[in-house]
């Protein structure tokens, strides 16, 4: 389970009463999640997400993560909200730690998705793209290529081979990568982790997306890029129906320009080796008492190849 701080029952209740949600009636752990402590939370007036920030997540940040969920909820996206404690403040400290209290919103993450719900997740990302251009808070991408690459190169090659010995032969890669980055596409505020876990449905409804614990400033396309790598391979096999589905509800909404287009298979291979990167820092970081199912970083290396073969005919 994910849940590396555990609280009791007086200490959850005394930390719900900051809120104006009624009495706590339940707390139950979430195990989805391998950088924060998570626990769906029951009052006497509804459900929430309470939060507690672990790892990774800076919480000088807080306001703006916090925040854009607030914008984004305003402006009628499928997001959820933050809940302000009786102060006013969207998130308090707690036993040294940073915790948020989260609307929850209905609706199941898909585990073999749709063509009807890649669609509807493509245009709920554009929405998102759109509200988010007039968000009056930036935050720089701090997994950007040339900063995966140098989780890469940290974690070793050593290490990298201990996870699969075929795992170093991305290093070349990654650094040809990072020098033909692509840097004027157009650009908003981006969710940039987006995967299937991330969307809450309701039948092929989008009704929830969360965990914006990633949101930064960068290009939208690599965005619809990253979430192309994340939902259209079940089974670690490339889709095409789901490709053509997501892009075909993310252009309902926005359409791409000629230079995006273009750039989509060089965005997505940089999409794929942000998550190689971060799947192998967390196999070789995550305490072994964590009871974190660990992700083989390789599934996206086999992606990454595909983008590399493929090129603009994985998005055709």
């Amino acid at each position: 389970m994910a849940v590396y701080t555990h609280l009791g029952a007086e200490d959850l209740a005394r930390l719900i009463a900051e809120y104006d949600v009624g009495e706590l009636t339940s707390a139950k752990g979430i195990a989805e999640g391998i950088s924060n402590s998570n626990w769906l939370i029951e009052t006497s007036r509804g459900r929430y997400i309470l939060t507690m920030y672990e790892r990774r997540i800076d919480t000088a940040q807080l306001p703006f993560f916090l925040g854009l969920l607030d914008h984004l909820a305003a402006n009628g996206c499928a997001v959820p909200a933050t809940i302000h404690d009786r102060s006013g403040a969207a998130f308090r400290q707690f036993d040294g730690k940073a915790v948020a209290l989260i609307e929850f919103l209905p609706g199941v993450s898909p585990t073999e998705p749709t063509a009807e719900q890649a669609e509807a997740v493509g245009a709920a990302l554009a929405r998102v793209h759109l509200a988010s251009q007039d968000f009056g808070m930036d935050r720089a991408n701090d997994l950007a290529p040339a900063d995966t690459l140098a989780v890469l190169e940290n974690c070793g090659e050593d290490a990298l081979a201990g996870i699969d010995p075929a795992l170093p032969d991305i290093l070349p890669r990654a650094r040809a990568l990072v020098a033909g980055w692509p840097t004027d596409l157009p650009r908003s505020v981006i969710h940039s982790d987006l995967f299937p876990d991330n969307v809450l449905m309701l039948g092929s409804k989008v009704s929830g997306m969360i965990d914006f614990y990633f949101a930064c400033n960068d290009a939208m396309a690599y965005d619809l890029a990253v979430t192309h790598a994340a939902w259209c391979f079940p089974g670690g096999t490339f889709a095409p129906t789901l490709g053509k589905a997501l892009l075909s509800g993310y252009e309902k909404v926005r359409p791409l320009g000629e230079d995006e287009r273009q750039a989509l298979p060089l965005l997505a291979q940089g999409a794929c080796q942000r998550f190689v990167a971060s799947r192998a820092e967390d196999w070789l970081d995550t305490p072994v008492d964590a009871h974190v199912l660990r992700k083989d970083p390789m599934d996206f290396v086999r992606r990454w190849d595909f983008y590399a073969e493929k090129g603009a005919e994985a998005f055709s």
